[in-house]
């Protein structure tokens, strides 16, 4: 869980700065994809080193979804009789106790995402998706407010869980110490904030027109 869960961070943190060159302009977030896709230049044919990442990332994925079912199944095992009274959470925090609601919420709402921004899926896409277009694309799909909103509810899930997930590993791989322990907080709340933070100003500044056809304040 914790080792698959340092790959998925690291991903979600690169593709929230990645995704910050839309604020230079259609040239620059498109120029970002391009880039992407010719990783490794004349070494490896195009493409082929992205497909290498992107396989590793679903496998990251598919995996941390397998230990999470995997600790669930384990958990109910250990106690198979619920509590007869209400449980008076002393220790475990709103974060920790809705990871299964906010992973679901972050799962389904990658699918549409891809379908939306990457696939160009009907009906998910705004109709004016083309492909390699990125700036255009996220300026038609965040020009629609339903999108938008569905776009921060997820992002707050995301929140929740990655907060819990930064805050968490530590102990998981086994490295706790008091003097380390009072950081953690602080670790998992920065990092969940500028990330979080950075994905949410996409929706807002498309809706508040900061952001435009031409660019940032266009």
């Amino acid at each position: 869980m914790a080792i698959t869960g340092i790959v998925l961070l690291g991903y979600i943190a690169t593709h929230m700065l990645g995704n910050l060159k839309v604020y230079f302009g259609p040239e620059d977030i498109n120029g970002y994809g391009e880039a992407l896709r010719d990783l490794g230049g004349h070494l490896i044919p195009r493409t082929h080193l992205l497909w290498l990442l992107r396989i590793g990332l679903t496998v990251a994925f598919v995996l941390h979804i397998h230990a999470a079912y995997s600790l669930t199944l384990l958990n109910r095992r250990q106690r198979p009789v619920a509590y007869a009274a209400r449980r008076e959470y002393l220790i475990a925090s709103y974060a920790s106790r809705t990871m299964a609601w906010t992973g679901t919420i972050v799962l389904l709402f990658l699918v549409f995402h891809l379908a939306d921004l990457t696939w160009g899926a009907e009906p998910a896409v705004s109709g004016d998706f083309e492909r390699g277009e990125i700036y255009n694309n996220m300026i038609a799909t965040f020009s629609r407010w339903p999108v938008s909103l569905l776009y921060i509810v997820a992002n707050l899930a995301l929140g929740l869980h990655v907060f819990h997930g930064v805050w968490s590993l530590f102990q998981s791989l086994g490295i706790s110490n008091p003097r380390f322990n009072k950081w953690r907080r602080h670790l998992a709340l920065g990092f969940t904030v500028v990330v979080i933070g950075g994905n949410l100003t996409f929706p807002l500044a498309v809706l508040s027109g900061i952001l435009g056809e031409s660019g940032f304040l266009a």
